[in-house]
């Protein structure tokens, strides 16, 4: 077999997507609904791209994908730090609901 036929080339604009019906048009991996934005969550605790697709575990998922949500999120930071701060202030709002709700 030759280098050439067992080559496979992957467009790495193909990785990353987003879609009004799919995680409210959040970008994703494509094919998954994995948004960059859990990505980077993860990333930001410290994990590795490795560490990262480990601790999904999806069995088609690929190296590649994760740092292609990587990219995006530098690519487009101000962006995705603008919908990290709202998911955060959104957690904060729903855990002070919690807590000011009487026990039973």
């Amino acid at each position: 077999m030759s280098l050439e036929m067992a080559t496979i080339i992957i467009d790495i604009g193909t990785l990353i997507t987003s879609s009004p019906e799919i995680r409210g048009g959040r970008p994703h991996i494509a094919g998954t609904g994995l948004t960059v934005r859990r990505i980077v969550s993860w990333y930001r605790l410290g994990l590795t791209p490795e560490e990262i697709l480990n601790r999904i575990g999806h069995p088609t998922l690929i190296l590649a994908q994760i740092y292609a949500a990587l990219t995006y999120y530098h690519a487009n930071r101000d962006a995705v730090e603008v919908d990290l701060d709202a998911e955060e202030a959104n957690v904060k709002i729903f855990e002070q609901q919690l807590q000011s709700k009487p026990s039973m």
